[in-house]
């Protein structure tokens, strides 16, 4: 498993962010039973950063808390064995070519964010972070909120 997380905001948090997104990706892909190796991209920017890519990516011209990348395109949600066979015919794009890695997606999260909604709730930054990542998995195990009935079972599993 390989998790690369890159730092790009000048405001720190105060915690080790790293053992926390890592230990929540892990916990995340043996929930799922990610049959594969696979590989997770998080990026730590600033409310300007991430609002940036919302316009670009979604057309919305505001910062939020976390965004994803989702790099396998489910049928249903976690379901390796239905993309099975277009994972053997299409491996150049799903696979990562020099580890064999399942390139699971990407994940941006805002720091102002994480304090700000750690705030905002009444509990720690720890937790926040913990949950944004966890939520943020979920959509690239190809799970979504855009129903009651999707937001349910996304919301019971983060």
């Amino acid at each position: 498993m390989t998790i690369n997380i890159e730092y790009e905001a000048d405001e720190k948090l105060d915690l080790d962010y790293e053992k926390i997104i890592t230990d929540v990706v892990n916990e995340a892909v043996d929930y799922e039973k990610c049959p594969y190796e696979a590989e997770v991209n998080v990026t730590i920017v600033d409310s300007e950063s991430i609002h940036e890519i919302n316009k670009e990516y979604r057309n919305i011209d505001s910062p939020t808390d976390v965004l994803s990348f989702p790099g396998v395109n489910y049928v249903t949600p976690s379901d390796f064995d239905a993309i099975e066979d277009e994972l053997e015919n299409n491996a150049e794009d799903y696979f990562n070519p020099d580890t064999g890695e399942l390139l699971l997606g990407d994940i941006v999260l805002c720091v102002q964010k994480i304090k700000e909604q750690a705030d905002k709730y009444g509990h720690s930054e720890k937790r926040e972070l913990a949950f944004l990542t966890a939520h943020s998995m979920m959509h690239l195990f190809g799970y979504d909120h855009m129903t009651p009935e999707e937001s349910a079972v996304m919301e019971a599993k983060q």
